[in-house]
Formats: C-alpha cells, sequence, structure tokens
C-alpha cells in the first residue's frame, strides 16, 4: 500500500512557527515519525507553497490513500477542493491545529466535504490518527 502525504503551504517552515499552534517537530520530523511509525506502508510525502504544483500532485499521483494538509489552501482554494472531489481514493484532511478554534478566516475550509475524514488539533498526532483510519479502512475492503 502507498499513502501520498500532502503538506501545503508554509509547513515546510515547521519548527520556525508558533509552536502552540503547530508544535515543534519539523516538517521533516513529522514525515520520519509517520515512517517510522507505520514502517510496512510506502509513503510518498510531497510539499509545496503552489497550489498548482499540489493540484499536479493530486492528479498525477499513484498512491492508494492521500493524506493532505492543504494549510491556508483550505480556507481559499476552490481549485483544490475541485481536484480533490475528483479523486476516487480514500482521501483524509489534516491540520496540526484546532481550525475551528482560531481566527474566524480559518472556521471556512472548502475542502471537508470532498475527503472522507478529518482530523485536526492534535497536531502531529492528526497525521498518525489519518494513517490509522486510512489503513483501518482499506483493510475493510
Amino acid at each position: 500500500m502507498k499513502i501520498a502525504i500532502v503538506h501545503g503551504p508554509n509547513l515546510n517552515m515547521l519548527g520556525k512557527r508558533d509552536v502552540n499552534h503547530y508544535g515543534m517537530m519539523t516538517l521533516d520530523d513529522i514525515n520520519c515519525h509517520i515512517q517510522n511509525t507505520f514502517p510496512k506502508v510506502d509513503f510518498e510525502f510531497f510539499q509545496s507553497n503552489h497550489e498548482g504544483a499540489i493540484i499536479d500532485f493530486l492528479q498525477e499521483t499513484a498512491c492508494d490513500a492521500i493524506v493532505i494538509n492543504a494549510g491556508a489552501y483550505t480556507h481559499t482554494s476552490i481549485a483544490i477542493r475541485d481536484c480533490l472531489e475528483t479523486i476516487k481514493l480514500i482521501k483524509v484532511e489534516v491540520h496540526l491545529s484546532n481550525i475551528y478554534e482560531r481566527e474566524a478566516f480559518r472556521k471556512i475550509n472548502y475542502i471537508k466535504d470532498v475527503v472522507n475524514q478529518t482530523f485536526f488539533g492534535k497536531k502531529e498526532q492528526s497525521y498518525m490518527d489519518a494513517v490509522t483510519y486510512i489503513l483501518e479502512k482499506m483493510s475493510n475492503f
């Protein structure tokens, strides 16, 4: 099984951002933590600050499932939403912080209705919960 882990804009700056919202781990730390927690799963990690690059990656992925932290694009990108809507894989949205307890503009979520599940507010554990969810769903097929 191969799972794509897609990180959106500014997630490459983890470790330098507000630790109260995003935790202390860097993006590399999170990717390593995911891989080490699930050593039997093949992961493809991707990060971009560019909306079109994220869409291109999603459209071209040869993975069995997707975990996406669209970052700020969650609140602004109808294009990423439309792309996710066309993909017929298990898709899970994650956020390190609880976007629903933050600024009003972060409560707008354009992708929540085109993914199978959302995990948020548990920092890196949100990713672990997402992968666990996918593994449980895939074992039921």
